[in-house]
């Protein structure tokens, strides 16, 4: 699941720029961001710098030196799901932004500047599900994926998978690949070729305090022992390891109530 999901800029090299459509950072807005970020420090070994400080008080995740994930504080005012939310580069947010209203989305946040990090805007599409779009200038998202600690997926949870991967190949111009399956309901979305998310429709089985939504996977070493961690430090498990074709995978929720999701990837 991992290997053709994301690059490693070395030290020396430029920065890497994410395509438009490429899913290019995953941020989370929590009411304590200090406990999450002691929470993920733990679980991840993630070192914190403060910044961008606009639109509100946020600090940026990174591993070995590598930018790979943000969390902030989420403004009162703002009614938004304590969710890590991915986010998908874009050369134009205003104009990303125009295709998720005229395809049938909402635009909840934004656009807007991030100091001079770069401009964003925060969706849902139409079954709901929340994304962001990010427009880089100083940030360029994410700079590691598919090692531990790091992002290694993104995967949308939905009623049905055709009209999702409709909606997303039009505002970002991806090409869909439906698995041929009867008893499953998924799409691939593809960017030049390359997978870059998944879509899973499940009926009316979704919860009915969780809705569709978007479920981030980070890597680990050792899914058992990130179990373990997930327990000891106050979280909860969701869903228990389990082995698919891409690895053992298990979905977990941070003391906040933040779903994510484990994977370890086959050897």
């Amino acid at each position: 699941m991992t290997d053709t999901r994301g690059s490693v800029h070395r030290d020396g090299e430029a920065p890497f720029r994410h395509a438009p459509g490429t899913p290019c950072w995953v941020s989370l807005m929590v009411h304590g961001p200090d406990t999450a970020r002691r929470f993920y420090e733990a679980l991840f070994g993630w070192e914190f710098r403060p910044g961008p400080q606009q639109p509100g008080p946020y600090a940026r995740a990174l591993l070995d030196g590598r930018e790979v994930a943000g969390i902030g504080l989420l403004p009162p005012d703002r009614h938004l799901p304590i969710a890590w939310t991915p986010y998908f580069a874009s050369a134009d947010v205003d104009r990303t932004a125009s295709a998720v209203r005229s395809c049938g989305g909402t635009v909840g946040v934004g656009p807007l500047d991030a100091s001079d990090a770069g401009r964003l805007a925060i969706c849902s599409d139409p079954s709901g599900a929340v994304f962001g779009i990010w427009q880089a200038s100083a940030h360029l998202g994410t700079a590691v994926t598919g090692v531990p600690g790091a992002p290694a997926w993104n995967e949308l949870t939905t009623f049905e998978s055709e009209r999702a991967a409709k909606f997303y190949a039009s505002v970002f111009g991806y090409t869909v690949e439906p698995e041929i399956s009867t008893d499953i309901d998924c799409t691939t979305l593809n960017l030049e070729g390359r997978p870059v998310a998944d879509i899973h429709g499940v009926g009316n089985t979704l919860l009915r305090d969780r809705g569709p939504h978007w479920t981030t996977y980070f890597t680990v070493a050792d899914l058992d022992d990130a179990v373990d961690r997930v327990l000891h430090l106050g979280g909860q498990i969701l869903r228990q390891a389990r082995d698919s074709a891409h690895g053992r995978t298990a979905t977990v929720a941070d003391p906040e109530g933040a779903r994510f999701a484990l994977l370890q990837s086959p050897l």
